[in-house]
């Protein structure tokens, strides 16, 4: 049976969940038994209309990219969305509470009016076109990465996990850090990371994401225990999730 074509896109972002591929090195061996890479600037120079697999990283800023994104979409019969940026539109999404002419102003200064500068309000992916398979974080975990190619290769549904970091922080054993005066994301963001900043000495940013149904209930109860406000969740959540904390004001 011939291997999948895969071509990977980008948008707006650091390409840090590339490079999470590229530093795979002999691993990514193993993933090429499985699928045939067509497209991937920032790797190969092969290009290719023709692909069964897109994965694509960055959020959408631009109303070409979204013309773009919408043509990788048609070509693709499936779409995955890599990092946070493709995922919730990242810390892109912060510029969406600025007036657009201000942050031009800000960034750029006397150049903000040149026409390549034009900007929109900042989008995921899922929010312009039908996203398959969505792979977290920031950067993205490439043991999740690896499944997800894996599981698409062979045709089965890869698993998301849909509960909070708090579980995975119980499992290593590893301390709360509700327990050291932080406020931490954990207890609302998806699982799936293995939970490395609780363990590394920092609360949740929460890159990966808010769990489907999270438990408001737990969070509230949480909050009051280390006498602490769902305003201070909200404020942690502008990072990565500035949409769910926040609307969007008109532009």
């Amino acid at each position: 049976m011939a291997k999948p074509r895969v071509a990977i896109f980008d948008f707006a972002c650091c390409e840090g969940c590339q490079l999470q591929i590229i530093n795979m090195e002999e691993a990514i061996l193993d993933l090429l038994n499985v699928v045939q890479p067509v497209e991937w600037r920032e790797a190969i120079s092969d290009h290719s209309d023709e692909y069964d697999i897109a994965l694509v990283e960055g959020s959408i800023t631009r109303p070409e990219d979204e013309e773009r994104l919408k043509d990788i979409r048609r070509r693709a019969k499936i779409l995955v969305a890599l990092g946070a940026c493709a995922t919730t539109g990242g810390v892109n999404k912060l510029k969406n509470h600025i007036n657009s002419d201000e942050l031009k102003r800000c960034v750029y200064g006397a150049a903000a009016a040149m026409p390549h500068l034009d900007t929109s309000p900042t989008r995921s992916l899922r929010e312009i076109v039908k996203v398959d398979v969505e792979v977290h974080g920031c950067p993205m975990s490439t043991r999740e990465f690896v499944n997800v190619v894996r599981c698409l290769a062979t045709g089965t549904t890869p698993v998301t996990p849909n509960y909070p970091v708090c579980v995975e922080c119980k499992m290593r054993e590893t301390i709360c850090r509700y327990e050291y005066n932080e406020v931490c994301l954990g207890i609302i963001t998806r699982a799936g990371c293995d939970a490395p900043c609780p363990a590394g000495g920092q609360w949740c940013f929460g890159c990966r994401g808010l769990v489907d149904d999270p438990n408001v209930n737990a969070a509230n109860d949480i909050m009051a225990k280390y006498g602490r406000t769902a305003d201070d969740l909200r404020r942690r959540m502008e990072l990565f999730n500035s949409t769910e904390a926040r609307p969007c004001p008109r532009q």
